[in-house]
């Protein structure tokens, strides 16, 4: 994997509301569209979530999940990786049901709770096209998002020890970091960990660009470069210019309308896909290869697509 870079790709997400883009997909079939027009730009990895096919907002129905998982399966070969953080709303029954019936390959994992907080998204839009999308906004003010380290065992011996799926370390602050290294510590979890820094939501890490090297370096020390493999997520206008540094110190990428509408400054993404094909071009022209969904599972020691109950 020497300069490879593994491209992930967050499809919809539970943060941005229909209002905010005509461009975010909810319905099954514009998902998982979505989903297969990323891949075939490049994405290894695609991160799902789910929401209602009729208001856009947030679900955690497998059943739901089930109307566009069978189709991206069919069409890409790309990696299946999904949520267990669910939305700000949802309990950790709720949160885990999608993939404890999937058994993906790979799901996110959330180091640990925060104070996330997407409220002040609530005062730049107007004309809600569903009740349901500023409230929903406005109250994550007073929501704590819940991640104990009870919570982290369960998940860990549920869909980790139960289903052999590994995991995508979310991490939105430093803490988050030393807590996986009790996991570790604790024999809870193996390398090679695949760690995905988040940087930009309210409650976590800013976009400090000397974040990232002091990140890189408390991972270093923490666990030994040899034993995990880093990604960037940059939330909202940060996306690309975090994602392009940390290639640069030895990082991975995430894009995706999860994560950031735009494609630049004023300009909204007409899907994923465009994000993923800006931040590739980025990476070619700065002489770095994309790493193959076959790639990825040699190297984050996947199970295989043949083992995923889709």
């Amino acid at each position: 994997m020497d300069n490879k870079v593994i491209i992930s790709c967050a499809i919809t997400g539970a943060i941005h509301t229909p209002t905010m883009s005509p461009y975010l997909p909810f319905a099954p079939e514009d998902i998982a569209r979505q989903a297969i027009e990323a891949a075939e730009a490049g994405a290894s990895i695609l991160h799902f979530h789910a929401r209602d096919p009729k208001t856009g907002r947030p679900n955690g129905d497998p059943a739901v999940y089930m109307q566009f998982l069978p189709a991206v399966k069919a069409a890409t070969n790309a990696v299946i990786n999904l949520t267990t953080g669910g939305s700000l709303y949802m309990d950790l029954d709720q949160r885990l049901a999608p993939a404890l019936r999937v058994k993906p390959e790979l799901a996110s994992f959330n180091m640990g709770s925060i104070n996330f907080s997407i409220h002040r998204l609530a005062r730049r839009y107007s004309g809600w096209k569903y009740d349901w999308e500023e409230p929903y906004l406005a109250e994550t003010e007073s929501t704590i998002f819940r991640n104990t380290f009870v919570d982290m065992k369960r998940v860990v011996k549920e869909l980790g020890e139960g289903c052999g799926t590994r995991f995508e370390y979310e991490c939105y602050d430093l803490g988050h970091l030393y807590n996986l290294a009790y996991l570790l510590d604790e024999k809870l979890v193996e390398p090679p960990l695949f760690l995905q820094t988040v940087f930009g939501i309210l409650g976590g890490m800013g976009t400090d660009v000397e974040l990232l090297s002091y990140v890189r370096a408390t991972a270093d020390r923490l666990f030994g470069r040899e034993n995990y493999h880093w990604s960037v997520l940059g939330a909202g206008r940060h996306q690309m210019r975090l994602a392009t540094l940390a290639a640069l110190i030895g990082g991975n990428v995430r894009v995706g309308l999860e994560d950031s509408l735009y494609l630049a400054k004023g300009r909204l993404a007409k899907s994923s896909a465009e994000q993923v094909r800006k931040i590739r071009l980025i990476l070619e022209e700065l002489s770095f290869e994309i790493a193959t969904p076959e790639e990825v599972r040699k190297t984050l020691h996947l199970k295989g697509a043949d083992q995923v109950a889709i």
